[in-house]
């Protein structure tokens, strides 16, 4: 039987040496590196040559996102299997836009993982029920954006996500961080990378600009719902 080799990338020592002992009751796959940001990952992808990265997100110095779309560099034959606790629209589409193979969340059973793992060392992609209806969600989204455009050539297009529009929407209706992160069940600091976002996009420097903007704008009114 060929071995899978894989590397670990996650800046918590404990969590890496949890997957270890996971993976390694299975005969055929063995790590052969770990790292703790995304800069030492790509540094023993280079001297290790696996076949599977499994990287997490969110990690110092080079986070994975960044660390993925830069692998092919460092190694033609490794794949990415992205690993994370974020079932985010923003993270698993730019996880897919950066060349990841696949995408699980950290509370997958052992048998699912074990099957991404196989899944992409045999050339597949795999990407969890709840992830692939993000995607199939994202991909609709874009249809209908590109279909509205054609259909109106002055329609502005945002760019926004479905979950930014959302964001923004309770933005303009005056509620506050906290309360969108409970009534998402997401994290603080997980909606204010989505308001920083919202206001990169859309061209502004604070919540008063970025008001201002939807009052103006009657395409982004109706982009978020509220005309």
């Amino acid at each position: 039987m060929e071995n899978i080799r894989v590397v670990l990338a996650d800046d918590h020592v404990v969590v890496r040496n949890g997957i270890k002992m996971l993976l390694e009751s299975e005969e055929e796959i063995k790590v052969v590196g770990e790292a703790s940001d995304g800069l030492e990952a790509l540094d023993v992808v280079k001297a290790e040559n696996p076949d599977i990265l499994i990287i997490d997100i969110r990690m110092p110095n080079m986070n994975g996102l960044e660390a993925t779309s830069k692998l092919h560099a460092y190694s033609q034959h490794t794949k990415a299997l992205v690993l994370s606790m974020h079932n985010d629209e923003d993270y698993i589409i730019k996880s897919v836009e950066s060349g990841a193979a696949g995408y699980l969340l950290k509370d997958t059973s052992k048998e699912e993982f074990l099957k991404a793992i196989r899944l992409v060392f045999n050339g597949g992609k795999y990407f969890s029920g709840d992830i692939s209806n993000v995607l199939v969600n994202s991909y609709l989204n874009k249809v209908n954006t590109k279909n509205t455009a054609s259909g109106n050539s002055k329609e502005k297009n945002y760019d926004l996500t479905q979950r930014e529009k959302e964001i923004l929407k309770q933005i303009y209706q005056g509620i506050g961080n906290k309360d969108i992160a409970a009534a998402s069940g997401k994290s603080v600091r997980t909606i204010e990378s989505h308001r920083f976002n919202i206001m990169k996009k859309l061209k502004v420097n604070n919540v008063v600009e970025l008001i201002k903007k939807v009052d103006e704008e009657g395409e982004l009114m109706r982009a978020i719902g509220l005309k």
